[in-house]
């Protein structure tokens, strides 16, 4: 992967999650017309299981609402089926799947309360 991490910090909102005093996550997302898109969710190997994900999401919807746009949008790779269900089990719904480099991407969207 290669990534313009400088331009990211400078043109995306990131918001990060500490745990004991340590970075454990971030969440990476940029408002679009009609949704929130995110970017970047990552949660650090020896915090995950502790719902940090699920709360990093929950910012981004809450973002997503305060800012009138009706849905959360995502990308992740098929191979990644733990993810995959933590983002059904949430409420997002797979949009697309299409072949990207001899893999597969899935395509997610999430509809918010208004």
């Amino acid at each position: 992967m290669v990534a313009d991490y400088e331009k990211a910090v400078r043109d995306h909102q990131i918001d990060l999650a500490h745990l004991d005093g340590r970075l454990v996550g971030l969440i990476e997302t940029i408002p679009r017309g009609d949704h929130l898109w995110i970017e970047n969710v990552a949660v650090h190997p020896d915090a995950q299981g502790n719902g940090l994900g699920k709360a990093l999401l929950a910012r981004a919807e809450a973002k997503a609402t305060a800012a009138s746009l009706p849905e959360t949008r995502l990308l992740t790779n098929a191979a990644f089926e733990a993810n995959i269900a933590l983002y059904e089990k949430i409420g997002y719904v797979i949009t697309l799947s299409e072949p990207f480099m001899g893999g597969t991407t899935i395509h997610m969207t999430k509809r918010l309360a208004p």
